[in-house]
């Protein structure tokens, strides 16, 4: 009996108990709560629906509480319903019923934890776009690795999801790179506002080797020629670079072309037709604070070309005609004003803002023995995504950065995350997966096989404890999809991989010595397994191997 079972068995027995003391059904919420005790001798699960109720129906909540007990106790799979406190319903699951979550796990494999509840949402997920004018740094580095799990996690609960990356391949940043290009093949040093490190000089070789003639060219063709090789350079790089680190993309949109397809024209031509654009100081002005902005944003600037707003505004009708109903941006943490500014946007294109999703990002700091690290020789003083992968390895890396709320900060100990020790959360999560893995194989070589006829010999507290994490995971997910929180699958698997530790201590799977394999060991071989396929869809979300040996 999972939670989503007890919570539907929580909303019938208590409208039937309503409906025979003639109380309003109406009454029930929408949602009935069902937690796991933190104290174990309390039961199972508990539940404050009686205290939810009682005021709205004219009842005290202990008696309520009462009723609900006595019809719950008489319900299939029910051991016990107690009365707790003000009014609580403690309630503890008999071992028959507890086993249906490993069946369901065994039947659903891959597909557990899975549903549909975001079916209707076609959702436009754009992470990372990074500035193709250097490498990814740590900070991008994060988002490659949280958006790619929120698109996944999405994924699980029947949305739609188009990951995209946008690429800054317009403006001024693209001009300077070009000339820091120019600059490092002259054997010059950098411009004052252009950007330093190795890589500026290989990309400045290669471009050279690709157009032996480049630095012969009028200025103006020599600054197109280092730009347009440049970027493709440094782009290629980047898509490697994340296609190392598991992290790929259905689509990739070019900044440049939301200009050079009228795309930026047609979207200023909607916003003059309903008003929302007026002219001001020689410069075309969009009234975003009618949206809720904290002031209004120049979209064609004074000298006629376009601010950066405009492009923003393009890309987002661009997404809404290929039929998206939800955008998300992942954004960094300097990118605050966003937030206001492309919910305004939407608005003023006549969409309902909550269209839009900003999800901000906190700065990533690595640190050895509680000092900085500043390890980057390719990219200056910029720490990048390779430097992280080279230091700790890409599942570490991945699992890093995903395990807080983006919300926080991190400090990544470099010594702590690459450590092969149950101090090491990854390590800690594979290391039962391939635990796991390596029972099962001792079982084959045993002739023993995985058995759920007999689940109900999983009377242990052990085993009762973990089968009831198992049950969790399908709330784990959908919570975290709705909350836009991959971490709490990383906690979650934190908790699943203790919990199994905890129960194979405690629980003997295979026969030793001269005893004979029964009913108990196989439905601990059943119980065992659908752990395994737990950890391993849960490290699948977050795109992490799930070894089989380590």
């Amino acid at each position: 009996m999972t939670p989503a079972d007890l919570a539907a068995l929580l909303k019938t027995t208590a409208a039937a108990v309503l409906a025979e003391h003639g109380l309003d059904t109406s009454a029930l919420p929408e949602t009935i709560t069902v937690e796991r005790p933190r104290n174990p001798e309390h039961g199972d699960y508990a539940t404050n629906v009686a205290l939810q109720l009682a005021k709205k129906v004219g009842v005290n909540p202990r008696e309520l509480a009462g009723w609900l007990a006595a019809a719950l106790a008489q319900a299939d799979g029910i051991a016990a319903a107690e009365i707790a406190g003000p009014g609580f319903v403690n309630l503890r699951i008999e071992a028959s019923a507890q086993g249906v979550v490993v069946t369901n796990v065994l039947a659903a494999a891959a597909d557990y934890g899975h549903c549909a509840d975001l079916a209707a949402q076609n959702i436009n997920l754009e992470f990372v776009s990074a500035n193709p004018t250097g490498p990814i740094h740590i900070g991008g580095t994060r988002w490659a690795a949280v958006g790619d799990a929120l698109g996944r996690l999405l994924s699980t609960q029947g949305a739609q999801v188009t990951r995209e990356y946008y690429f800054n391949d317009h403006g001024a940043q693209i001009d300077r790179f070009a000339r820091s290009l120019v600059a490092a093949a002259k054997g010059e040093p950098a411009p004052e506002d252009g950007y330093a490190g190795s890589y500026i000089n290989d990309i400045a070789a290669a471009i050279l080797a690709q157009a032996p003639d480049a630095l012969s060219l009028p200025a103006d063709q020599q600054q197109e020629t280092f730009r347009s090789i440049g970027v493709d350079l440094m782009f290629t790089h980047i898509k490697k670079s994340l296609h190392e680190f598991g992290t790929d993309f259905d689509v990739y949109t070019h900044e440049d072309s939301m200009h050079t397809s009228g795309r930026v024209d047609q979207a200023i031509a909607r916003l003059r037709d309903n008003g929302s654009i007026y002219e001001k100081d020689g410069a075309t002005w969009l009234r975003t604070t009618a949206f809720g902005d904290d002031k209004d944003r120049v979209v064609i600037k004074s000298d006629g070309n376009p601010a950066y707003v405009a492009g923003d505004l393009a890309y987002y009708l661009d997404k809404r005609e290929r039929g998206f109903n939800l955008c998300i941006y992942m954004l960094g943490a300097d990118h605050h004003g966003y937030i206001a500014r492309l919910k305004a946007a939407a608005a003023a294109l006549g969409d309902d803002p909550a269209t839009v999703e900003v999800l901000i990002g906190q700065m990533v700091n690595l640190v050895r023995d509680g000092q900085p690290v500043r390890m980057s020789k390719r990219a200056g003083t910029v720490i990048t995504l390779d430097d992280l992968v080279d230091a700790i390895g890409v599942d570490a890396a991945r699992y890093v950065l995903i395990r807080s709320s983006v919300n926080s900060p991190i400090d990544i100990d470099l010594a702590l995350w690459s450590s092969a020790s149950n101090e090491n959360p990854v390590y800690y999560v594979q290391y039962a997966h391939a635990r796991l893995s390596a029972l099962a194989r001792n079982a084959a070589e045993l002739g023993l096989a995985a058995d759920t006829a007999h689940l109900d010999l999983l009377t242990h507290d052990r085993e009762a404890t973990l089968i009831r994490t198992l049950g969790e995971f399908g709330r784990i997910l959908n919570t975290a999809a709705s909350l836009r929180e991959p971490h709490r699958v990383c906690r979650y698997l934190e908790d699943l991989a203790g919990d199994y530790h905890r129960f194979y201590d405690s629980c003997r799977v295979l026969p030793q010595g001269d005893e004979t394999a029964g009913e108990l060991n196989a439905a601990r071989l059943a119980l065992c397994e659908a752990t395994r396929q737990v950890i391993a869809n849960g490290l699948t979300i977050l795109g992490v191997s799930a070894p089989e040996r380590m």
